[in-house]
């Protein structure tokens, strides 16, 4: 009996242990290991794991059929990116091989998103789709009001049971559907167009809209938690770290933001534009703006660290690295500077406009450029 009883709590003990390490697994696919999403994660603070090298060389690249504005991202062995050619591609990170391709019915501006899976992504054509993210087969759309350019986000449902996807539109919701079937959950409605992506955390969807308003809203039910107005219409997309977040609009203004209190914790202003959503880094923020500058903030008080000058306009979205800023310009070049001095370390002349923003694993780069090509260095 005693054998018994022990071969019992064995057993036990096994499916316990098996559990916890399918639930682990099962948090660091989704979380923590891959670049499986617009700036890396769902809160979208734009911080790469590991280190670069500070002179990497081209690896490889790949030619889409017309310009490419969408973001790459990068789970296991392959890594996916929009372009303005219709299509979303799967591309070997290996060899810059193309594995399969998926016909939309317009523009890809989109940056994909893979949860379990399966990849999300949005068209011009109004419709958000799914597909097997292996081989590319189509699973379901679901089709907004008008374009969707807004990059998806997800987020577990309140019983912890199902995976919810999240993304804006130019018919002025923010969507939020059940990611297996595509059946709609909630929907939020403000009175202007959503260009940028919502970061989440702690229950929360924080976006900003054509609007001028940073818009909080609960993920449980799609209800308004608060809003800020910041003056200007905002196209970029926040930064969530702990209780705040941090978003640019179109006037100018770069907004630390309390979303505990609802209020404007500090603004740092300059003369031109911020449509680069920012990284958060430990001690400092770092966003690009049109005025050709990448300014490091520091997070707690607004001043500025220092600003990095580029040839033109920045409009991709930096990330953050070690020590280290990766980062593209309408100047044509991908850049590395240093976070701490805001130096230039090292620079790479594509020579069109990069609006897209890096995906970075491994000591890897790869980002898109406005010439339709996809560039990996390593």
């Amino acid at each position: 009996m005693k054998t018994i009883n022990l071969i019992l709590i064995l057993i036990i003990l096994a499916h316990y242990q098996t559990s916890v390490c399918i639930a682990q697994n099962t948090d660091n696919q989704n979380v923590t290991s891959g670049w499986r999403m617009f700036r890396g994660n769902p809160s979208l603070n734009g911080v790469a794991s590991g280190t670069i090298s500070d002179s990497p060389k081209l690896k490889w690249r790949f030619k889409t059929g017309s310009s490419i504005k969408s973001s790459p991202v990068i789970d296991g062995d392959l890594v996916y990116i929009g372009s303005d050619d219709k299509k979303l591609y799967a591309i070997n990170i290996s060899n810059g091989k193309k594995v399969w391709e998926f016909q939309t019915k317009d523009t890809v501006e989109s940056t994909p998103c893979i949860v379990n899976d399966l990849i999300f992504f949005g068209s011009t054509d109004y419709y958000l789709y799914a597909l097997d993210a292996k081989s590319g087969k189509f699973k379901w759309k679901f089709k907004a009001g008008a374009k969707i350019i807004s990059s998806p986000n997800w987020t577990t449902s309140p019983k912890k049971d199902k995976i919810w996807i999240l993304f804006g539109s130019y018919d002025n919701y923010l969507y939020c559907l059940e990611s297996i079937t595509g059946k709609l959950v909630w929907k939020y409605q403000i009175t202007n167009y959503i260009n940028g992506s919502s970061a989440i955390g702690n229950g929360k969807a924080v976006f900003g809209g054509c609007d001028g308003k940073v818009h909080i809203v609960s993920v449980t039910n799609g209800k308004k938690i608060g809003e800020i107005d910041t003056g200007a219409y905002i196209a970029s997309s926040p930064a969530i770290d702990g209780k705040y977040a941090f978003i640019g609009n179109y006037q100018g203004k770069f907004l630390c933001i309390d979303l505990i209190t609802k209020k404007v914790l500090w603004t740092y202003e300059n003369d031109s534009q911020f449509f680069s959503s920012p990284t958060v880094g430990k001690t400092q923020v770092v966003v690009g703006a049109r005025d050709n500058v990448l300014y490091c903030i520091r997070r707690d008080n607004g001043k500025l660290i220092w600003k990095f000058q580029a040839k033109d306009k920045i409009d991709s979205s930096p990330v953050i690295v070690g020590d280290r800023v990766v980062f593209g310009s309408d100047d044509g070049r991908l850049y590395i500077v240093s976070l701490s001095k805001g130096t230039e370390i090292w620079s790479y002349e594509i020579g069109s406009p990069i609006i897209s923003s890096p995906a970075i694993i491994n000591g890897l780069i790869i980002i898109g450029s406005e010439d339709g090509t996809v560039y990996a260095f390593g």
